[in-house]
């Protein structure tokens, strides 16, 4: 299948990505493994997902769908080559300070996800929010410092709106710091 760069990641995709909020609470894990291999059977390698899915099923507390994700990459060796894995941080995860773009919760949450996730690395790690309580230099400086740790490969945004992402993009450049590398939900 042809790929296609992905804005300023560095690699590029198929272009399809697949969403696994639906990991944990529409359909179970044999479902999802189903359709996971199929997705990469026929030839498309991004599945997107985010720390809170699916907080708001009940009986659930986050992280149920990069857990899935975490137990197929697990279950099929050498298949985390393949694939490129998109997961976010930011939304309330419904416990004292597990939630923004703070520094120390984004170190945190990177941990829990890669944890959950079943790898030592995550090719695109979104902000899923903007975060007010937080200076943007403080999260982009989170970010830089996960990628330098080898801990994600590249930043994006989700759900900022046109200001919010100029504005982040000047504070990266004034800063000397990377800026997101995709944006989604804008």
């Amino acid at each position: 299948m042809m790929t296609r760069p992905l804005g300023k990641t560095g690699f590029s995709i198929a272009p399809l990505v697949f969403g696994g909020n639906v990991f944990g609470w529409t359909i179970d894990e044999k479902t999802s493994f189903a359709l996971l291999d199929a997705f990469v059977d026929h030839g498309f390698d991004a599945i997107d997902t985010a720390d809170v899915y699916s907080r708001w099923a009940e009986g659930n507390q986050g992280g149920e769908s990069e857990t899935i994700i975490g137990r197929w990459l697990q279950a099929r060796p050498g298949m985390r080559d393949k694939v490129k894995i998109f997961t976010k941080v930011g939304s309330d995860l419904g416990l004292p300070g597990h939630k923004g773009l703070s520094k120390a919760w984004i170190q945190q949450a990177v941990d829990d996800s890669l944890r959950r996730l079943n790898t030592d690395y995550i090719d695109l790690y979104f902000s899923h929010w903007p975060d007010p309580q937080t200076p943007v230099a403080e999260t982009l400086e989170a970010f830089h410092s996960l990628q330098q740790a080898g801990k994600i490969r590249a930043m994006g945004a989700s759900n900022l709106d046109a200001m919010q992402l100029a504005g982040a993009l000047e504070v990266a450049r004034k800063g000397g710091l990377p800026a997101a590398g995709a944006a989604a939900g804008i």
